[in-house]
């Protein structure tokens, strides 16, 4: 009775390079079973330790292809261990048995476009390229695939350390259609001392490039940033220069710093701060006559409107004359005359119906000192609102203004204030206030380089040389105007020389027309003073003439007593008289 026969086994689980038909193959089965039963029983060696010539040859179980003398590669598919290797070109293996010292074999230069085998660990032979369909020689252990095989999914990776086989019964994957081999079955031959430590597992990483360490000198970095910063100025000093010139040439509009606007007082001492509050109580003058016009100035006195001011400024408006005021906050008004006096220089008119008026406060001029400071505020050729500043030149300076008619009834005479403030034409009647804005002087005169008869025919600047009449004289006559509408002057009953040429003040030694020259029972003449007396002094102050006489008389009140000093046939003598009163009128 013939025994069934074992089924032959497919094409694609022959060992490799087995054909059909061959016996070897089913001898090559059995053989595979004698090694897995003795491979189960057995307990798995170290891959570390060296197997070396024929005790490595002897341990080791035998191989499925038999010894190739001539290194020619086997044909025929891949085996079930093992992935088919990547394509490379054929390269011949060494003969069976040679022995390649570790570190020495490497992997020959691959061509461009063929799959690259994984690197090796450190004293490694590498694994010689394979030619596709060529199975590596007796004995060869293969790596591998890089790559997955079509038909076949993904074998599992397993961690390794690198030169260690997988342990006892690690299950490997198998090609497609062929029959589950159990795991002792499927482990591989013992590693030869050519491929001792590898693993086939081990997923190595590609060597990486070692780094190369740049190192800048300090000194170089230092020239790096001078480098720099020349190049910065030459371009910034570039852009300089053309935003320069784009701005000399009107191409980008100019601005320039300015400081903002102060608001702040100024104090009351200051110029500024005498003007803030002086001008609001200045007016300009504009007088229209029958035959002649001026301008002039002039300053209030009291809430009713009474304005003080020159009799020379209103005098061309006559008696039907036309006489407007206009304020300083440009308000105009009508105004007439209250009252005036040609021997004083001084004239008072109103405005009516004029609110918010600003009376400016009156100071004391007997207590004026040389060098005070001052202001002078006026309308100087019709330029209202002008402000000047000086200090006092002098006191007491006799002047005499006007004169213009024959019999003198219109001559002035004045115990002025002198300053330097700049006065010129329309400042006649302007106040002159002191540091404290209140008014010591009333700006009547100056004298003048140019008197007028020069070429062009006009009136002289000034040149520092002004007069003001004093506010104590100036205060009594405008009440007088006010109150009366006419002014009294103090006399003493005498009638003077004025052609006189010695020093001091005579006595006429006839009388005017058919009067007396010293008037009978008058101040004078109670004093004792007689015709041709010579008076030098007037309490104690030297007069020089007779303007200067009257200038004296005139600085005081009616009813004040004056010590006089006179010489009388080459005798000094005194004497003592009460001041009379004369009327203006």
């Amino acid at each position: 009775m013939d025994e069934p026969k074992a089924p032959k086994p497919k094409w694609w689980s022959r060992p490799v390079g087995a054909r059909p038909g061959d016996r070897s193959s089913d001898a090559a089965e059995g053989a595979e079973e004698r090694t897995e039963a003795a491979a189960a029983q057995a307990p798995p060696e170290p891959v570390d330790a060296p197997v070396e010539g024929r005790a490595l040859e002897e341990a080791a179980p035998r191989p499925l292809h038999e010894p190739d003398p001539y290194s020619t590669p086997p044909y025929g598919g891949p085996g079930p261990w093992a992935p088919a290797p990547p394509v490379q070109h054929p390269v011949a293996t060494p003969a069976q048995g040679t022995h390649v010292p570790p570190g020495m074999a490497q992997t020959p230069p691959q061509a461009p476009g063929m799959a690259q085998a994984p690197p090796q660990a450190p004293g490694m032979a590498q694994t010689p390229p394979q030619a596709p369909g060529v199975t590596p020689p007796h004995g060869t252990t293969l790596p591998p695939a890089t790559g997955p095989v079509p038909g076949q999914s993904a074998p599992v990776p397993m961690p390794s350390h690198p030169g260690m086989t997988p342990p006892h019964g690690t299950q490997l994957p198998v090609g497609p259609g062929e029959p589950h081999r159990p795991p002792a079955a499927m482990a591989q031959p013992a590693p030869t001392a050519q491929w001792r430590g590898y693993d086939p597992w081990a997923v190595v990483p590609p060597p990486a490039a070692p780094k190369t360490r740049k190192t800048v000198s300090r000194r170089g970095a230092w020239i790096a940033v001078l480098l720099i910063a020349l190049v910065a100025g030459c371009i910034g000093g570039g852009i300089g220069a053309y935003a320069e010139r784009d701005n000399a040439s009107g191409g980008v509009d100019v601005k320039l710093p300015q400081a903002p606007v102060e608001k702040e007082a100024r104090a009351p001492g200051s110029v500024a701060g005498i003007a803030a509050a002086s001008l609001p109580g200045v007016v300009t003058i504009h007088v229209r006559g029958s035959s002649e016009e001026g301008t002039g100035t002039g300053f209030v006195l009291d809430k009713q409107g009474h304005i003080l001011t020159n009799n020379h400024v209103v005098q061309p408006a006559g008696a039907d004359g036309d006489i407007s005021v206009t304020f300083n906050s440009g308000q105009d008004a009508k105004a007439e005359i209250i009252g005036r006096d040609a021997g004083y220089d001084l004239a008072v008119v109103k405005v009516d119906r004029v609110s918010g008026l600003t009376p400016l406060p009156l100071g004391n001029s007997d207590s004026v000192r040389v060098g005070d400071p001052v202001v002078a505020i006026g309308a100087p050729f019709d330029l209202a609102g002008t402000v000047t500043s000086g200090i006092i030149s002098a006191k007491e300076r006799p002047i005499t203004a006007g004169g213009e008619k024959e019999d003198g009834s219109d001559v002035s005479y004045v115990d002025a204030l002198q300053t330097d403030a700049p006065i010129n034409p329309g400042n006649s009647g302007g106040p002159l206030v002191d540091r404290k804005g209140r008014v010591i002087g009333i700006n009547s005169a100056i004298r003048a380089a140019d008197d007028g008869s020069g070429l062009g025919g006009g009136q002289g600047g000034s040149i520092g040389l002004g007069f003001a009449i004093p506010i104590n004289q100036g205060k009594r006559v405008a009440e007088e105007l006010i109150n009366t509408g006419k002014a009294t002057h103090p006399v003493i009953g005498v009638t003077l020389d004025m052609g006189y040429t010695g020093d001091g003040a005579r006595v006429n030694t006839k009388g005017a027309g058919s009067g007396p020259p010293v008037t009978s029972d008058g101040p004078g003449d109670k004093a004792g003073i007689k015709a041709g007396d010579v008076i030098t002094e007037v309490d104690g102050v030297p007069v020089h003439s007779g303007q200067e006489l009257i200038v004296k008389i005139r600085s005081h009140r009616p009813g004040d007593r004056l010590a006089l000093t006179l010489k009388r046939d080459g005798k000094t003598r005194t004497a003592e008289l009460t001041l009379g009163s004369a009327s203006s009128g």
